[in-house]
């Protein structure tokens, strides 16, 4: 039987809970902010995607862990839609949604294509780092 006390126990609970801490996500691609991070030299990566890709929505969760890791705090993320954005999956060399490609300043570290191993992606991640 839940008493008036313990209601407002769990009230309190619910209101004074820390804020839980989501994972940091790929930003939108625009050609400015990716030729900037080049520029600057930054660990990059490029995520094309689509939001009905299943291969994506398993690549999503790992990608954000790996970002959100010490090793990879620096990293620029980039996401491009694979069907509003074809201009720019072109323009990259990509043939497919469920590429990530990353990048070291200018160059080009590694490519892969559908691929939702964990410890492949932090592999390749790891080549801009």
């Amino acid at each position: 039987m839940l008493t008036r006390r313990k209601v407002m126990g769990l009230v309190a609970l619910a209101v004074f809970a820390p804020t839980p801490v989501y994972a940091r996500e790929s930003m939108p691609f625009t050609r400015t902010a990716f030729e900037a991070a080049q520029k600057d030299g930054k660990s990059i990566l490029i995520e094309i995607s689509a939001s009905w890709c299943p291969t994506c929505r398993a690549q999503k969760p790992i990608i954000e862990g790996l970002l959100d890791s010490a090793k990879f705090k620096d990293m620029v993320a980039f996401r491009i839609d694979f069907d509003d954005q074809a201009d720019e999956v072109r323009a990259i060399g990509a043939q497919t949604q469920s590429t990530l490609i990353t990048f070291k300043g200018i160059t080009e570290a590694g490519r892969s294509v559908g691929d939702t191993n964990p410890a492949s992606i932090e592999e390749l991640l790891g080549r801009a780092v």
